[in-house]
């Protein structure tokens, strides 16, 4: 009796001891320990997440991939997992498991190592949020002493939902939803058995145990895994079996990109960053762009087409590397895959190598071991590239384009594949609303990961003609119609500033002595711009251009200007042409909607300007929206690079106002610029009799729409190639150039391999940016029906003579219909047989 009594009081001191030392260690790191109260309102990192108008993710922004889940929306296979592999006596202890920490005590004196951890998954979670992995006495003991105070403030359920969403699983994924994407791109609910257990057996060791590092390791831990949860009743033996047996299919899956539109993503972004910092990679937002998917696919598919088409035409530059000479070993398939798959990839262009040729036929490989054959008709257009305006001769068979060992780049068009090339030139493309200046479609060059430059609202480039309906909606505000005579002949004036005569000339120089207005622009007629920017005055027409939103500083004090010596973004384009669009009212390009938080709260809406209807009008003239005030406002107006991503009267609350666009030109002018830019399409005249003209923008008619129209641009020696235009409820503005200012987009000779399709001779506007245009709206506007012409209010339509402009009661080939501002018709008749057909255009299908 007296061992026993002695027994009891060593254990009742140890007990007073060790609870001593307890309470004593409590007391010393409780200064230290963070305040847990604060997992009640954690806010997981989550990335900024960027999505089209409708939707559909285009990118996402952030260090951590992580989808946050309810414990509801985890399947239970998953919790059982992870409870039977991390912690399964998880709701039996209070945050700290004695039993389990015994155990690890006992194998630690008999083992001599650590060989089993004793952390629960309340420990883990504690040791996530508030503490680091370094392996120190005092770190454990701070830990217990978390968890426990974790157990006392949070629920179970509560603590088991932040852990699953919490713990890191590898491959930048944290939580088992961003790891169910990262390794089977799947949604947790999605996965399998054998999956789900992969996935509960990475927190032992995430970087490791992944079955993309390790495939082995990742089995081995899998099968543990199943093993637990059979031994804890979780699963039946035909269940573990069955998952055992299953074949691990796991890669690495990125976000599943919905939409590709990288230039709009990264526009997101900066915009972002600029308006909330740094904490805006990790807040979860969810930014809504105006991107419309099915615009954004068209205007891609269309700029990227249209200048590799432009780029092959000039000739094949040859291979991008020579991996062995014909005298030489060729590579094995091994090597020539692993060398492949250090290339990169470029939209549809993927790099290959050419393995034989043979006749009118190439053998290629491609990185995913694939062999394909590139048939004749794939690469029959690649004659040698020599300059930009000379290409060699058309080639006869294979062997004159491609030798085995060459690595070059391929891509797949309508189920073959084809040879293709990197484009030296670059291309721009954007589409905007001309209702609201909602940009739906933008194409900031060739490819994103080959230039993360932004042309569409970057590059100032030289506009070429296109700034000429601009020129001639002053005229029009002057008193000048569509009927008035301008003199299309050569202009020779000494220039004193120069010491040298200034010869304006059109191109091609030709001249038709005194022209209609509406004639003059549709076929682009140079000399006619400079007379009648000589008519305005040039300070009045640099003053006229500040109300479509241009930069006084991009447009020269020059007469130059006429002729497009002004320099302006695609996105400027686009904005200039929607107030001819939209009768004459100017809007703000915007890119972002609204934003939301990870819950769904919106933090930011858009609140753009709108164009009026009928609905507002007594709105809008109580706001002062009148002509004259938009001028006094817009008359010096910049848009900065940084406030076109933002409306500038955007507000961030849930009340906000409608803004009505201002009206900077009146409607009838707006209506007059669009007859003509209408006429750049389909021209006028009279075939049957002579007299019928093309305007330069002829090859829009093969959308066989009566209400589009637009304006082709073409700088000096070709080094810029615009076509601006517009259709229902859109307008959309092509570019082509290089980015290197001195090269020239030169000519193509005629390849007597290709079909008459083809296109030839000098690069120009037409040509070279129209292309994109076309295709651009034919699938714009493929489900929109074509709309009737809407006369505004004091437009007249009366007949004219075709020759003089002047009023006309013959109703034959030699007179036509015309529009005028009511007040400004013409009044003199034209006399018997003045109308002899002189002054008429040459028809022309190649003007720009």
């Amino acid at each position: 009796m007296k061992f026993i009594k002695r027994l009891l009081i060593l254990a009742m001191i140890c007990t007073i001891l060790g609870v001593g030392t307890i309470f004593g260690f409590y007391l010393y790191v409780k200064p230290e320990l963070p305040d847990v109260a604060t997992l009640k309102n954690v806010e997981l990192q989550t990335p900024m997440q960027v999505f089209s108008a409708d939707g559909k993710l285009i990118s996402q922004f952030g260090e951590k991939r992580r989808i946050p889940l309810a414990l509801d929306d985890i399947p239970p296979q998953m919790i059982n997992a992870v409870i039977a592999t991390e912690d399964s006596r998880y709701y039996d202890h209070p945050g700290i498991d004695p039993i389990g920490i015994a155990r690890a005590a006992f194998v630690v004196a008999t083992s001599g190592s650590a060989k089993q951890g004793a952390s629960t998954i309340t420990q883990q979670l504690a040791r996530n949020f508030f503490l680091s992995n370094e392996k120190k006495i005092m770190r454990k003991i701070k830990e217990i002493f978390i968890a426990i105070h974790i157990e006392q403030l949070l629920s179970k359920e509560e603590i088991l939902e932040l852990y699953l969403n919490k713990i890191y699983l590898g491959y930048r994924s944290y939580g088992v939803g961003a790891a169910a994407q990262v390794y089977f791109g799947k949604e947790v609910s999605q996965l399998t058995l054998s999956e789900i257990a992969i996935i509960a057996g990475l927190p032992k060791a995430p970087s490791t145990m992944n079955p993309i590092y390790s495939m082995d390791r990742a089995t081995t831990r899998r099968n543990v895994v199943l093993g637990r949860m059979f031994a804890e009743g979780y699963i039946t033996q035909a269940e573990l079996d069955q998952a055992r047996s299953e074949p691990i299919l796991a890669r690495y899956h990125g976000a599943e990109i919905e939409l590709n539109a990288p230039y709009f993503a990264e526009r997101a972004r900066a915009w972002m960053v600029e308006r909330y910092g740094e904490d805006a990679y990790t807040s979860g937002m969810r930014i809504y762009t105006t991107v419309d998917p099915k615009l954004q696919r068209a205007a891609q598919t269309a700029a990227v087409n249209n200048l590799l088409n432009y780029d092959q035409r000039h000739g094949f530059r040859g291979a991008v590397a020579t991996l062995w000479k014909p005298e030489q070993i060729a590579w094995t398939t091994d090597k020539v895959i692993e060398h492949l798959n250090k290339q990169p990839s470029y939209g549809e262009l993927q790099a290959a190598v050419v393995m034989a040729t043979s006749g009118k036929s190439a053998q290629v490989l491609t990185n995913d071991g694939e062999q394909h054959t590139i048939e004749w008709s794939g690469m029959k257009w690649a004659r040698k590239f020599m300059t930009d305006t000379r290409q060699g001769p058309a080639p006869k068979t294979a062997a004159d384009i491609l030798a085995a060992g060459q690595q070059i780049w391929v891509q797949q068009k309508d189920q073959q594949w084809v040879l293709s090339q990197v484009p030296d030139a670059n291309t721009a493309f954007v589409a905007v609303s001309p209702q609201n200046g909602a940009v739906k479609a933008m194409v900031g060059g060739f490819n994103f990961v080959h230039s993360k430059f932004n042309r569409a609202t970057q590059s100032i480039r030289q506009v070429g003609s296109s700034i000429k309906p601009f020129i001639y909606s002053a005229a029009l505000e002057k008193g000048m119609t569509l009927a008035t005579l301008v003199n299309d002949a050569p202009i020779n004036r000494w220039d004193k500033s120069m010491g040298t005569a200034w010869r304006p000339k059109n191109s091609p120089p030709t001249y038709n002595g005194p022209t209609r207005l509406r004639l003059g622009l549709a076929q682009s007629k140079n000399v006619m711009a400079v007379r009648v920017l000589q008519n305005v005055g040039l300070d009045d027409t640099i003053s006229y251009l500040t109300r479509f939103g241009f930069k006084r500083e991009d447009l020269p004090r020059a007469e130059a200007i006429a002729l497009g010596a002004g320099s302006l973004t695609p996105l400027e384009m686009a904005q200039g042409f929607s107030v001819f669009a939209n009768g004459g009212y100017y809007v703000e390009p915007y890119f972002i909607e609204r934003v939301e938080d990870p819950y769904g709260n919106l933090v930011y809406q858009a609140n753009p300007n709108i164009v009026c209807n009928n609905d507002c009008q007594r709105e809008q003239q109580q706001a002062g929206n009148n002509i004259a005030a938009s001028r006094a406002v817009l008359n010096d107006i910049a848009i900065s690079e940084q406030e076109l991503g933002d409306t500038g009267s955007a507000i961030e609350s849930d009340q906000q106002q409608t803004r009505y666009a201002p009206q900077v030109i009146s409607e009838q002018n707006a209506f007059l610029v669009r007859e003509m830019l209408e006429s750049n399409i389909w021209g006028g005249g009279d075939w049957r009799h002579g007299s019928g003209w093309n305007g330069t923008g002829w090859r829009g008619q093969v959308l066989k729409r009566r209400d589009v129209g637009g304006k082709t641009g073409t700088t000096n020696g070709s080094k810029d190639a615009w076509y601006s235009g517009f259709g229902p409820n859109i307008v959309a503005t092509s570019w082509v150039g290089f980015d290197d200012h001195s090269r020239e987009l030169g000519k193509a000779a005629w390849n007597n391999n290709l079909d008459k399709k083809q296109i030839s001779g000098g690069e120009a506007g037409a040509k070279t940016a129209q292309p994109a245009w076309v295709t651009f709206m034919e699938t714009a506007l493929e489900d929109v029906p074509v709309q009737r012409k809407q006369l505004p209010s004091d437009i007249v339509k009366v007949r004219i003579d075709r020759d003089t402009g002047k009023l006309s009661n013959r109703n034959d080939y030699t007179s036509m219909f015309e529009y005028f501002e009511k007040g400004t018709e013409p009044t003199e008749q034209v006399g018997e047989g003045s109308s002899d057909g002189i002054f008429e255009s040459d028809s022309s299908d190649e003007l720009f």
